[in-house]
């Protein structure tokens, strides 16, 4: 089986690093021509060097903050090839941690902005092009968290879960246009937020962080921590042809960790 994306242009956020840039470049390599968005422009080249250009395919890069919205708005409905767009990664890097009740109400409303609001700005975007063209794939870079909320992390719990039912929602709503909607639930992944996780808990718990990653990966059946690239496989396939009657799903892609079915 050949995934072919040949053709097909992908707007990916958060592209240039960690798990949004392993699906860029998984995408890349399927044939897709990639929008990578994020901050940091440096980042954003640096990334936009490593896809795949063998099938002839054009890259771009944007720079947006996806928490202020009005302006991911403007910049986007700017961007030259807007009409381009077949497929849209919504993906953020994740709230800080913390606990639920003594979080700020300010963590949430930027958590809030940053995750759903800007799901909901860009999708609202690409949605024209994609039902004028009756196909389209949303992808949610979401979390394991909204099958079992994780300790630490209540604010993230929260706003995950708000974007998995948004995007429930939203599947039941377009599916009719031959556009499909599904979130990738990733479990612990070799990203710089794993790392800074397992800091934090290492400091806040007086251990090494050795102690802490040999209790993380005790919990999960394969015994190892995620690559990047294997949530890039799945992005990959839900965005093909093969997936067209897959919507509104969620998929854990965490080595068995999630206890909930």
């Amino acid at each position: 089986m050949e995934i072919n994306l040949k053709n097909k242009t992908a707007w990916v956020f958060g592209g240039s690093k960690g798990i949004g840039r392993a699906i860029a470049i998984e995408l890349s390599k399927a044939g897709a021509n990639i929008l990578l968005i994020a901050r940091k422009k440096p980042a954003l080249h640096k990334t936009q060097e490593m896809l795949c250009t063998k099938h002839q395919q054009q890259h771009d890069v944007l720079s947006i903050d996806m928490g202020n919205i009005n302006s991911l708005i403007e910049t986007m409905k700017k961007y030259r090839n807007i009409n381009s767009v077949d497929i849209l990664i919504n993906n953020s890097g994740g709230p800080g941690g913390g606990l639920a009740h003594t979080a700020e109400i300010d963590e949430y409303v930027g958590a809030f902005k940053q995750h759903l609001l800007s799901a909901q700005a860009a999708t609202q975007i690409v949605l024209p092009v994609m039902k004028k063209k009756q196909f389209g794939r949303i992808i949610n870079i979401i979390s394991t968290s909204v099958k079992q909320p994780i300790a630490g992390l209540g604010v993230s719990n929260t706003i995950r879960g708000a974007v998995a039912n948004w995007s429930k929602t939203l599947a039941s709503e377009v599916g009719q246009f031959g556009i499909t909607v599904n979130n990738i639930l990733p479990g612990a992944t070799k990203t710089n937020r794993l790392t800074e996780l397992v800091e934090k808990k290492a400091s806040k718990n007086n251990c090494s962080e050795e102690e802490v990653v040999k209790k993380m990966k005790s919990v999960i059946p394969i015994g190892r921590f995620a690559e990047p690239k294997e949530l890039g496989y799945l992005a990959a396939f839900l965005c093909s042809n093969y997936a067209g009657y897959i919507n509104g799903i969620n998929i854990p892609v965490d080595g068995g960790r999630t206890k909930s079915l």
